[in-house]
Formats: C-alpha cells, sequence, structure tokens
C-alpha cells in the first residue's frame, strides 16, 4: 500500500467520532449509580473477575508501549522485546502478591505505607505517587500523540496537540464515574488494544513479501529471542526483572488492581492473567516493528526518529476506515489507563493529605468532591510533563525505575517484621542518590531522566536494600502493637463481606488462602512447613499455572520467529 492508503478520511471521522461517543456514554452509564467515596475510590469492592483481567489489561498498557516496543525493535531487532517483558518472569508472582493490598483494607498504598512505617513515610509517598501518576501520564499521551500524529500522515496535527485533544476525553465519564467508570471502560476498550496489537501485520506481511521478504531484507539477529546485539544481554534482563519485581508492588495504582475484586481470587486472577494478555500484545508490537524495519529497507529510506515506526507502518498499511479504528485504539489505550490514574491521584490527595491535615472530620461527600476535583486538577500537570517530553522509551524506563526504589521500603515491609520507617528512608534516599550520581558521572549533566542503564539501577538497588536493612537493625523497633495488627490482617482471608461488629475475619490458612510470601524469615520455622499444601494450596496452584502459561507465551515468541528460517 503506498504513502495516501492512510489518510484521514470521512468513513475514519464516522469510527472515531463514533467511538468517543459510545465509550463516554457508557463510562456516564455506569457510573449513575456512584454517590460515595468509597464507590468512588474502589467501586466498594464488587467488581468481578472478568472486569479486573480488563481493568489490569487497560490500565497496565499505554499508548505509549507499542511506540516505544516498535521503535526498538525497528532500530535493534525482536530481542528489545524485553524491555516490555521485564515483568514476564515476576508475573506469576503478582498471583502470590494480590492479597496483600485487599487484605490492607486501605484505599491508597499511602494509607498502608502509614499503617506499616508511620505518618511521616505515608506523606513521602503521597507526594511520590503523585509525581508518578504526573510522570506516567505525560509519557502515555505523548506517545499516542507521536503514533496519532504521524498515522494521519498530516503535518497539520503535531503530537502535543494530539496530547491537547485526547485529555478531554477521559476526563468527563472519569469524574463522575470514578474506579467504577474507569473499570468497565477499562474491559470494553481491552478489545480495541488487542485490535491494535495486532492490526497492522497482515497488510505488513503482505507489503514486505511475507516472512521470505522479512528474513531476506533483515539481518539474522533481528529474529533472537535473545541477543546482546540489541543491548539487552542476560545482566540487562536480570536487572529489568528485579526492577520489575520490586516496583510493582509500589506502583499508587497496584491496590485498586488487585483490591477492587468481589474476592481475593477475582484480585489474583485479574493482575496476573490481565497482565498475561498484556505480554501477548507485545508480540504484535514487537513483530510491527521487524515489519518497519524491513519495509524502511526495501524502500530505500529511513527514520530520523525511532519511536515514529508504529506511526509509520500505520501510515503506510492502513485503508480509510481502518485508520480510523486504529487511531481510536490507540486512544483508548490512553484513556483506560488516564482514567484509573486520575481516580487514583484523587483518592491520593483525598486520604493521605485532605483528610489528614486539612479536613480530619469531614463528611463523605465532601471527600467524594475533593476527590473528583483534586484527580482533575493534577491531570492537568500531566499535560505540561508531556508537552516537554522527547523519547518516550526513556520516559517509560524512568516512571518504571522510580517505584523500584519506594518498592525496597513497601516489599521490604512485607516480607520482614523488623523493618521500621528509618531503614525505609534510608533506603529511598540512598537508592536515589546513587543512582542519580552514577548517571551523572557518566553523562556529565544531571537531567531529571536518563536513559535507562543496568548498571546505575542494580548498585542503586544494591545500596538501597542494604541500607534498609543495616539501619532498620541499628535503629529502634516500629511499635509491636501496630505491627502484630497489620500481619495480623495479611493472615486473615477478606472473601468474608459484613460480618457482624467485632467478629474477626477467619483465618486463611482454614481456607487454604495462607500468604506463601509473607514473613520472608518465618520459612525458617518448623511452624511454616506444618500442612504446607493445605495451607498454601491457592497460592501454590496458581502460581505453578501462571508459570506454565509464561512459558507458553515464550514459546510463542519463539516459534513465530522460526517461521520462514
Amino acid at each position: 500500500m503506498g504513502d495516501t492508503a492512510a489518510r484521514f478520511t470521512g468513513l475514519d471521522w464516522v469510527v472515531l467520532v463514533g467511538y468517543f461517543v459510545g465509550i463516554t456514554a457508557f463510562g456516564l452509564w455506569v457510573s449513575r449509580k456512584i454517590r460515595s467515596s468509597g464507590g468512588y475510590f474502589l467501586g466498594d469492592r464488587q467488581l468481578p473477575w472478568w472486569v479486573m483481567v480488563g481493568q489490569s489489561f487497560g490500565t497496565g498498557t499505554h499508548a505509549e508501549n507499542p511506540v516505544a516496543q516498535a521503535g526498538a525493535v525497528y532500530k535493534f531487532g525482536f530481542a528489545t522485546i524485553w524491555y516490555q517483558w521485564k515483568n514476564m518472569l515476576i508475573t506469576p508472582f503478582y498471583w502470590l502478591m494480590a492479597p496483600w493490598y485487599r487484605r490492607c483494607e486501605r484505599t491508597t498504598i499511602g494509607e498502608m505505607m502509614e499503617d506499616r512505617y508511620g505518618r511521616g513515610m505515608a506523606m513521602l509517598y503521597t507526594v511520590f505517587a503523585m509525581c508518578y501518576f504526573v510522570f506516567n501520564q505525560g509519557t502515555m499521551m505523548k506517545g499516542a500523540g507521536k503514533a496519532v500524529s504521524y498515522a494521519v500522515g498530516t503535518e497539520a496535527v503535531s503530537p502535543n496537540q494530539v496530547v491537547l485533544l485526547m485529555v478531554v476525553a477521559f476526563l468527563l465519564y472519569s469524574f463522575f464515574g470514578g474506579l467504577v467508570a474507569s473499570a468497565y471502560t477499562d474491559f470494553v476498550q481491552g478489545f480495541l488494544i488487542i485490535v491494535m496489537s495486532f492490526l497492522l501485520i497482515p497488510a505488513g506481511l503482505l507489503a514486505v513479501g511475507g516472512f521470505s521478504g522479512l528474513r531476506s531484507s533483515l539481518p539474522e539477529n533481528f529474529f533472537d529471542l535473545y541477543n546482546e546485539a540489541s543491548g539487552v544481554d542476560g545482566f540487562t534482563i536480570l536487572m529489568l526483572t528485579l526492577n520489575g519485581f520490586i516496583g510493582i508492588t509500589a506502583q499508587p495504582h497496584i491496590l485498586t488492581m488487585n483490591a477492587t475484586g468481589r474476592t481475593e481470587r477475582a484480585g489474583r486472577v485479574g493482575q496476573t492473567y490481565g497482565s498475561m494478555v498484556k505480554r501477548f500484545c507485545t508480540i504484535g508490537w514487537a513483530f510491527t516493528g521487524l515489519i518497519v524495519a524491513a519495509m524502511i529497507v526495501q524502500q530505500g529510506t529511513s527514520l530520523s526518529d525511532k519511536e515514529s515506526a508504529f506511526g509509520y507502518a500505520c501510515l503506510h498499511l492502513l485503508t480509510p476506515g481502518l485508520t480510523g479504528l486504529m487511531v481510536a485504539s490507540i486512544l483508548a489505550a490512553n484513556m483506560s489507563t488516564c482514567s484509573n490514574f486520575m481516580v487514583n491521584t484523587g483518592a491520593l490527595f483525598t486520604k493521605n493529605f485532605y483528610s489528614v491535615y486539612l479536613r480530619p472530620h469531614a463528611q463523605d461527600k465532601e471527600l467524594l468532591l475533593v476527590g473528583r476535583l483534586s484527580g482533575f486538577s493534577l491531570t492537568i500537570f500531566g499535560v505540561v510533563f508531556a508537552l516537554s517530553v522527547d523519547q518516550v522509551l526513556d520516559a517509560f524506563m524512568f516512571n518504571e525505575t522510580l517505584p523500584a526504589f519506594l518498592g525496597i521500603a513497601v516489599m521490604g515491609g512485607f516480607l520482614w517484621r523488623r523493618a521500621n520507617r528509618y531503614g525505609a528512608l534510608a533506603a529511598v534516599v540512598a537508592s536515589l542518590a546513587t543512582y542519580y550520581a552514577i548517571n551523572y558521572q557518566q553523562a556529565g549533566e544531571l537531567q531529571l531522566v536518563y536513559k535507562w542503564l543496568a548498571a546505575p539501577y542494580g548498585w542503586a538497588t544494591l545500596v538501597g536494600v542494604v541500607v534498609f536493612v543495616v539501619v532498620s537493625l541499628l535503629t529502634p523497633r516500629e511499635d509491636s502493637e501496630r505491627i502484630e495488627r497489620f500481619f495480623d490482617n495479611m493472615r486473615r482471608s477478606t472473601d468474608d463481606e459484613g460480618l457482624p461488629e467485632g467478629h474477626p475475619k477467619p483465618l486463611a490458612a482454614e481456607r487454604g488462602q495462607e500468604l506463601i510470601l509473607l514473613d520472608l524469615p518465618g520459612w525458617f520455622t518448623a511452624e511454616r512447613w506444618h500442612n504446607f499444601w493445605r495451607r498454601y494450596r491457592e497460592d501454590l496452584a496458581g502460581f505453578v499455572l501462571a508459570w506454565l502459561t509464561v512459558g507458553l507465551l515464550v514459546l510463542t515468541a519463539w516459534g513465530l520467529m522460526q517461521i520462514g528460517k
């Protein structure tokens, strides 16, 4: 297909406007019953498992993901899939960690941090989390802006203009509908994200002459599932995995991804298998990058910005109507995430700042209004960040790295009872300082966003963990009654709602739902191994099944790269 194939036509506008009207109307319809802050922030913890899968997939998948992945593969080959698959090897652990967030019985991670470490660490986390949402929303908007601007094939719309137009789309139903509207629209928009991931491949293969044309146009190492020529060696994959494993525990929206289902299993299934769907779609983004690389070689041209690869494919491969569908899909990927982030940002400000420091006795209606207004206002700062972002992949990795340094404190608080606020604070400061010091030494200038490199991250994490342990051991313990209350919640199932006042929740061990990762030092006691399978059967069965799914996904990608060999 030629360059003129993907001009934005009347049919494309019909598709795009139809999508906007439909999803907005659906979001507003779902939001009609929201009357309380609990319903707005957490959906009253009544989401079914299939909505939880859609919420996890939609919120975890952003427009900058295919933009960054297709660009990296276009430049360096398929093996760069590990920049997105960095969480592949830790996805089975989501099954084990999901109940942590439901059992804490809080609205935000900031409140959970207060329960574990006190109010000071809660405030530090809240400031970090609001910055995280601002940076992430900006990165997502710029990623979508780049793809849409290039895809429509006109210089009349710049990426920044797309960013400004995009913001309006998700604000309306998110403002009124909160988490419920966000989750249900995430489920619907998830289907469009899947379409976006694979829509370009059939026409792309036809354009380059099938798999034989693809292989004859590109170096053999472009089809490797792993190689060092891509810049992603074994050490890099290890550091990416560690980054994802620690960082996922501190991402501010992780609580809503796990704690808003009707049962603990709904949270486990949603977070684990929503993430698996994203891992599958990543194969489509990477394969699109290979197609663009072959097209560029065959046409004897070049791209000035590797992150234009996804938009280039849209411009050259789509026909009228499909272009509108692709643009709608790209925007769906953003709207699904930004709506969730907007609700979470409002929850953080309301629960961890407004109701603690400004209006401790505020009524629920006031908290609901403050949540809506603060989420809306802080989203605008994300727009400002979007207008300043250049390379989406660098910004994406920056956003993924920051939670990893907070994650030392969050994960450490679950795994080690002796951890205290002094060790947690020292770990955050030490790891951040080390990360920036090493990057500054290598780059020769101070920057907010550095290109992600494995070594600086690895050293920063090592320093943070060591400081966390040493400082915790050398400083006073946390209040024993508060710590016991925190871990007692972790030992009890939350599947039974509406228990009589004063009636304790049932022990998880009696239902096979005890958490195997909880209090890691306890593994060295005889008690941990008593009736092991009966107590941990939910953890163990789900963990094994998740690993089998990971193996199937890796095998699928490997098999795809063998075609035409």
